[in-house]
């Protein structure tokens, strides 16, 4: 019986290892085939900024952290397997699609699975190496607060202005197609005159985020109508995104972009810098917005869903006051904790976010490193305004180097602990 038992076992696990073998040679396969034929878009679209995009890349699962790249490491951690690379990245690397510096090079990082839908993969392939490569092009990574974004009348302008540039995507003729780009930027006007500051902070985040999506989108392959209706589906998708604060540009700039592409090939060759996206729009598209803002969004707001709009984000503001002030006490009013950010990287969920104004933005989902240790949070952090800080709700356990809270752990590094402040209120970090 314990011969034929341990046999079983031994069978058992020879199956599981083909299994292991096949799931790893079947990936391998389609590893190649999606560097493959990201090679050939960025090599076919490299005239968009006269550069070739494609740079070392990382696939990435989050669950098991195993990466298959399509270039080896200056360090020597990765293996060759065939025509690709592989490996584990370490805890200590957060997992996003992003641009990372690690094992001696830059690499633009993706998370897998990737899209069975070869237009969307090459979208978002070509968009982070678009990151890896953008300082060389002259743009910076900016990530600046946009916390209007998150109030009634943000949202509802960003809205109104969305719907008109959908108008603008399904437009055939020329005439009409700038009365809808027309009432967009009249609406992106409106809307910075009622939040001071506004028009440079969406800037930013415009020329980080915005130009790198619609490098990706152009990229894609999609064909004319493939586009239009790409755009659609993206518009009707992000008006139910919980939050705008950073989102919002993967909507905007892409559509000014690809609708000013068919008068205007190049047009992005033009810019760099902190260049202003709306002024130049505004200009390249022959527009001249009206000096009576108000008069002039309050005449075209109902031809845009404006009053569905107005009548959900009331609703909306309701429910994010309470979420807010559920915060606040949470992070800000109770005992809570408080952790100096010092060498910082995170990953997150920018879908989620929740802005306590000049206090800070919540975070529902956030991973964070550092050099005191590894923080994952499920149920809100706090990152100060300064970004010299993440709050944290009280602990439930101490063990340790390992600390537990209601939706959160953090995993201290050798040298650092957690302490009451001088009021016995909050725990503070500390470096012994």
């Amino acid at each position: 019986m314990r011969n034929k038992t341990f046999l079983l076992f031994i069978q058992l696990l020879f199956a599981t290892g083909h299994y292991l073998m096949a799931q790893t040679s079947s990936f391998a396969d389609t590893a190649v085939i999606y560097f493959n034929e990201l090679k050939a878009a960025t090599k076919k679209h490299e005239q968009l900024w006269n550069y070739d995009l494609y740079a070392p890349v990382l696939l990435v699962n989050p669950t098991t952290r195993e990466l298959f790249t399509n270039m080896p490491d200056t360090a020597g951690i990765l293996k060759k397997n065939g025509k690709f690379y592989s490996g584990v990245l370490p805890k200590t690397v957060n997992i996003s699609n992003t641009s990372v510096q690690w094992s001696g090079q830059n690499w633009a990082m993706v998370m897998l699975p990737l899209s069975k839908n070869k237009n969307t993969r090459i979208n978002l392939l070509t968009h982070e190496l678009f990151h890896r490569a953008q300082r060389s092009l002259g743009f910076f990574a900016y990530n600046p607060d946009n916390t209007h974004l998150d109030k009634k009348d943000g949202r509802i302008y960003l809205r109104l202005e969305l719907e008109a540039l959908k108008k603008a995507v399904k437009a055939t003729a020329e005439n009409e197609v700038k009365e809808y780009i027309s009432d967009a930027l009249a609406f992106r006007a409106y809307r910075y005159s009622q939040y001071p500051g506004a028009d440079s902070t969406e800037n930013l985040m415009e020329l980080n985020e915005g130009i790198c999506e619609f490098t990706g989108m152009m990229m894609s392959g999609r064909s004319k109508e493939e586009m239009k209706e790409y755009f659609i589906k993206r518009i009707d998708y992000f008006i139910s995104s919980p939050s705008y604060l950073r989102s919002f540009a993967y909507e905007t700039t892409p559509v000014y972009g690809y609708l000013l592409s068919a008068i205007k090939k190049d047009w992005n060759k033009k810019i760099k810098g902190k260049i202003n996206l709306s002024n130049f729009f505004k200009k390249e598209f022959g527009i001249t917005v009206p000096a009576d803002l108000k008069k002039q969004v309050n005449a075209v707001t109902n031809k845009y869903r404006g009053d569905i709009i107005i009548k959900e984000e009331i609703s909306r503001d309701i429910k994010n006051k309470k979420q807010i002030a559920e915060y606040q006490n949470k992070l800000i009013d109770s005992p809570h904790v408080e952790l100096s950010l010092l060498n910082m990287n995170m990953s997150f969920d920018y879908t989620k976010m929740v802005s306590l104004d000049n206090q800070g933005t919540v975070y529902p989902q956030i991973r964070i490193t550092d050099n005191w240790g590894i923080l994952e949070v499920e149920q809100g952090a706090l990152i100060s305004a300064n970004w010299n800080q993440v709050n944290i709700s009280y602990p439930l356990t101490i063990e340790g180097h390992n600390v537990k809270g209601e939706g959160w752990k953090l995993e201290l590094n050798e040298g650092y602990l957690l302490e009451k402040d001088e009021q016995g209120k909050n725990y503070i970090l500390k470096k012994k």
